[in-house]
């Protein structure tokens, strides 16, 4: 018969206290910040005008109040479900009791997720048409066709029906791959909601539009982050704790630079100015989103600096901490209430699309820009967010890497990371200069872009060899979670990475992807929608990556060819490049006609014309780094058989050349044997 435990007598002063605190901050943290949002949202709204009657077709204060503050609800149920699963991998176990708790709350996050969102969709529909609700056929149609064929009704159908898929995966599923396809799921359902708001009706839409997702991504993985900090709090001791903050740390610096700096550039976006700083109730609850950001960084430096590394050691400064984090939940609250306003609060008229718009203006969403000349090569720009981002943080944590090699004194090779850089750099130029500003308006300056993207940018970054780096400065972990370090590994020597790391996979992804875009409507998806235009770059770099990594690349891979083969693929990838480019400048056509043929241009080449420059670029600009590609795969032949011989050389010296002289000792002997043989045979014969 089981007996009970007997209580513990021993157990430190305050240690009853310190749960019931824990306890209390595992239920009040949360609910302040709800409360708090909830409060701010209503005082932006009401102060911004964000929830005023409308002077046409006004549905009522119950949706103009509700749609902003249920809006609020999918944003912090967003961050619950996001927040709680990026953590979680990078900073608890699997099959531990804290990641059995992080995926619960993330389940529970997705189900309310998915009520709000569906809540939401209906609330806009009713915003934008005010119908007569009820529940004959005539409302029923007029919903499904709004779900069907807005742009609005669209995206909160597929967030809704994303949100009833993560609330079953976040339940049913528990181990590290599966909790990381997830966890990507999680995020991309946050995309369609950041093509809502403002973002469509502004200039400058494609910023306005790229911001709104990187803020979104950023602040709920950060707020999400921090919530389950204080969830799983029971259940760790102190020095688990003092590692699971450090982890999210990181993760939050990151988040905290990618909400900045998206901030800043949404709100230049929507004000259209600093005038309308001052001047505009829009204005006026950025300058107060900004305050509450500004408090938010600060706190995150002093815990960062002064208290995660006294955590572990001192009971003083673990309460300090929660402190610091409860004040932090309050103003994370304050501005999630103060976005939701924003999104509903009209901005300055200078930021919105005049109603009168040229044929460039009706197509790409902003003026068409002056005649390219040379000195625009290199003082045009056109900032595209992602990849600034992608660029500064690729060159930061790289950087970071080298230095802490450097510190313990591991040396890092000076031209890999010049390589590295000076890739980066112009993927910055690509993605961010000329090229990104005139490639909706000229054929040739997108083909160019994209040659680049494929060619140029990656034979300077695969020599960087970041895995490697990587690999060599990130500390590896030994209880079982799983950081950077330990992700790379599982990508690395995942059966996914063995088939695209293939080489031949790999040249057959990068040969057949051109005559896919170019030749089908990805083209013309990427030139209409935004999106389409980012998943543009990102396939053609990685893919070039791949191929260019297959072939000479210094980080591990899972197979190479011998160097002849390699040859071979770089003789049939220069053919592929060759016809393709010919058959662009032989195409009768042109591609996607409504759009490049009907921008209002009237300078530079004919569209047809400059389609033909297009396909001589893809020609010529395609087929010189596969060249230079040939060359050094050549050289790395030549190297590898001298070493080869080098290393039988040596072989030789030291063994005095004993294989050889085995060999020619059973020639002789063979020799020797057949003459014997052949004697007895002449006696016989005689």
């Amino acid at each position: 018969m089981p007996v009970a435990s007997p209580r513990r007598t021993d157990a430190p002063r305050g240690a009853s206290a310190g749960e019931g605190s824990a306890r209390v901050l595992r239920a009040a943290g949360p609910a302040l910040l709800v409360v708090a949002a909830f409060v701010a949202a209503l005082w932006a709204l009401a102060y911004g005008g964000g929830a005023a009657t409308l002077p046409l077709g006004d549905p009522g204060p119950v949706v103009r109040w509700g749609l902003p503050l249920v809006t609020m609800i999918v944003n912090l149920t967003a961050a619950g479900m996001c927040g709680t699963l990026v953590t979680a991998l990078f900073g608890l176990k699997v099959g531990e009791k804290p990641f059995e708790l992080a995926l619960a709350v993330a389940s529970l996050s997705a189900g309310v997720f998915t009520v709000a969102s569906a809540t939401t969709g209906f609330l806009t529909f009713v915003l934008t048409f005010n119908p007569t609700v009820g529940l004959d056929n005539t409302f029923g149609s007029q919903l499904g066709t709004w779900l069907t064929t807005t742009e609005a009704g669209i995206t909160w159908l597929i967030t809704t029906l994303a949100g009833a898929v993560l609330t079953i995966l976040t339940y049913v599923v528990r181990g590290w791959t599966a909790t990381l396809l997830v966890a990507i799921l999680a995020l991309a359902s946050l995309v369609p909601m950041g093509t809502q708001g403002h973002s469509g009706d502004l200039a400058s839409h494609n910023i306005a539009v790229t911001a709104m997702i990187l803020h979104m991504i950023g602040a709920a993985v950060w707020v999400g982050g921090l919530v389950l900090l204080i969830v799983v709090r029971p259940l760790l001791d102190k020095d688990q704790m003092a590692d699971l903050l450090g982890r999210y740390s990181t993760i939050a610096i990151i988040a905290f630079v990618v909400v900045a700096v998206s901030g800043v550039a949404r709100a230049i976006v929507g004000l259209g100015g600093l005038d309308g700083l001052f001047t505009s109730g829009y204005g006026q609850l950025v300058l107060v989103k900004t305050a509450a950001l500004v408090l938010l960084g600060l706190l995150g430096a002093v815990y960062r600096t002064r208290l995660i590394s006294r955590v572990r050691r001192d009971a003083a400064s673990r309460r300090r901490f929660w402190s610091f984090v409860v004040v932090e939940l309050a103003i994370m609250g304050l501005a999630s209430g103060v976005a939701v306003a924003l999104a509903r609060t009209p901005p300055p008229a200078g930021a919105q699309v005049p109603l009168s718009e040229t044929p460039a203006e009706i197509l790409t969403g902003a003026p068409l820009p002056p005649e390219l000349t040379l000195a625009r090569w290199f003082t045009q720009w056109e900032i595209d967010l992602l990849w600034a981002l992608v660029c500064a943080f690729g060159a930061f944590f790289y950087l970071a890497g080298v230095r802490r090699l450097h510190r313990r004194g591991d040396k890092w090779p000076v031209q890999r990371t010049v390589f590295w850089l000076l890739g980066l750099a112009l993927l910055a130029w690509v993605t961010c200069g000329p090229l990104n500003a005139y490639q909706d308006y000229l054929f040739s300056v997108h083909m160019m872009g994209h040659m680049l993207l494929t060619m140029a940018i990656p034979m300077l970054l695969v020599p960087g060899a970041p895995v490697t780096l990587a690999l060599r400065a990130i500390d590896k972990r030994h209880d079982g979670t799983r950081g950077a370090r330990e992700w790379i590994m599982w990508a690395v020597h995942s059966p996914y990475a063995k088939v695209i790391t293939n080489p031949i996979v790999a040249a057959a992804i990068f040969a057949g992807s051109l005559w896919i875009f170019y030749f089908t409507d990805l083209l013309r998806w990427a030139m209409y929608d935004h999106l389409g235009h980012e998943w543009m770059i990102v396939h053609f770099l990685i893919s070039g990556y791949l191929f260019v990594q297959s072939l000479v690349g210094i980080d591990p891979v899972p197979s190479r060819l011998p160097y002849a083969m390699r040859i071979v693929i770089l003789i049939l990838v220069m053919a592929t490049h060759a016809f393709f480019g010919i058959t662009i400048m032989m195409h009768s056509g042109l591609m996607v006609a409504e759009w490049f043929g009907s921008m209002g241009r009237t300078w530079g080449a004919t569209p047809m014309a400059d389609q033909y420059v297009g396909g001589g670029i893809a020609w010529s600009v395609g087929e010189i780094p596969t060249l230079i590609l040939a060359v050094i795969v050549g050289i790395e032949w030549a190297r590898n058989d001298e070493k080869v011989q080098k290393r039988r050389d040596r072989h030789a010296d030291r063994t005095g050349d004993a294989e050889l002289v085995a060999y020619n000792e059973r020639l002789a002997a063979m020799a020797d044997r057949d003459a014997r043989a052949a004697e007895r045979e002449a006696r016989l014969g005689s």
